[in-house]
């Protein structure tokens, strides 16, 4: 029988699959509802469903009488650009708290308003560009539970700021951005049972998972307003130099820059967050790993820029260490920049970071 998700109750068994505008339903036939499903009907704005005319425990369903569907608790309306006048980092969270909307959405089937992104993101990348530290301090906002905005928002930042300090020109940034901002949108069509899950991956799990960058192209293949080059930067940004990448499996020079640079950016971010299972890690030992992971698998100009934004240090810096002690930073050898010398505060001890395998930058606390 077709009825409202209004009429619903705990128990009902869907004989028909609910769809939006993807490959897979927002919820499979033969789902047992429980309040949750009929919640997410309620967000997606579904008109109706099929369900079967028995409950799961064999009682019969009985629908009453169509009612008004209780309003939503957060109506969505379109962003505008927020005030120049915000703080970025205020105008980060604003940005994160609207891609979960947006990211709501995608989900119900709804296409991509690169109208509505572009008002709303450009002016805060555009901030990011010129904000050098604060960008690379993003991974401080993040939390597990709204890991994936945090992280969507911030990798298009990151990106833009380094398409930018590559050289590119302004328009080419602005769209590497908005390619990092929009590289997990195909995340919308997988189960979000996969996407909730707190524990470690199956095979088949992670399988599906890769398939988010092919579903991310799809999603804005056909964007006019944005380019071939970040449409290419969506696609391929989990492909690797020697092969190892996803999904095309492609090597070296059929990897366009935007992709190399959005998997850097990405990776550090990722690395340096709170996730479900793990605990962030410091900046600079990320960078380490980086470092060490750039031969072979990463653009080495992109690292290397990289490398040299982040540890663009001077004598005097006040640092904080992984110990939580403070310090200054004293001296600083090229060939180790994130590995500096460093007096304690608290007792004026010296200690070279090259010597400490085991210590690391956290965090610079002034410039």
């Amino acid at each position: 029988m077709e009825v409202h998700p209004s009429q619903l109750i705990s128990g009902c068994i869907l004989t028909k699959d609910v769809m939006g505008k993807t490959n897979s339903p927002i919820i499979p036939k033969h789902t047992v509802l429980d309040p949750i499903h009929i919640n997410v009907l309620h967000e997606f704005l579904i008109a109706s469903v099929e369900v079967g005319p028995k409950l799961s425990n064999g009682q019969p369903f009985v629908p009453d009488k169509k009612e008004n569907p209780p309003p939503r608790q957060d109506t969505y309306t379109k962003k505008t650009a927020i005030p120049k006048d915000l703080p970025f980092h205020e105008y980060y969270l604003e940005a994160v708290k609207t891609y979960e909307q947006w990211f709501e959405h995608w989900q119900g089937g709804s296409s991509i308003d690169m109208k509505e992104i572009r008002t709303f993101m450009v002016p805060l990348i555009e901030q990011a560009v010129h904000s050098t530290r604060d960008v690379f301090l993003l991974h401080h906002y993040s939390t597990e539970t709204n890991y994936l905005a945090h992280h969507s928002v911030a990798t298009g930042l990151i990106s833009a700021y380094l398409t930018a300090k590559l050289g590119y020109s302004r328009g080419e940034w602005l769209q590497a951005g908005l390619a990092g901002l929009l590289s997990d949108c195909g995340m919308a069509r997988i189960d979000t049972r996969i996407l909730h899950k707190t524990n470690a991956l199956d095979e088949a799990e992670y399988e599906e998972i890769k398939k988010h960058a092919a579903y991310s192209y799809r999603l804005v293949e056909n964007i006019p307003s944005l380019s071939s080059q970040a449409k290419l930067g969506i696609l391929q940004h989990h492909e690797r130099l020697d092969g190892s990448g996803y999904p095309l499996g492609l090597r070296q020079n059929k990897i366009h820059q935007f992709a190399q640079i959005i998997a850097v950016s990405d990776m550090y971010h990722a690395m340096t967050s709170e996730r479900v299972y793990r605990k962030k890690q410091s900046p600079y030992k990320v960078l380490e790993e980086i470092i060490k992971e750039q031969f072979g698998r990463y653009d080495h100009t992109v690292i290397q820029l990289f490398v040299k934004e982040m540890t663009n240090f001077s004598t005097g810096t006040k640092v904080r260490l992984t110990t939580s002690q403070r310090g200054e930073i004293i001296f600083i050898d090229p060939a180790h920049p994130t590995r500096p010398m460093v007096q304690l505060e608290e007792n004026g001890e010296i200690i070279a970071l090259s010597q400490q395998s085991h210590v690391h930058i956290d965090e610079v606390v002034e410039s």
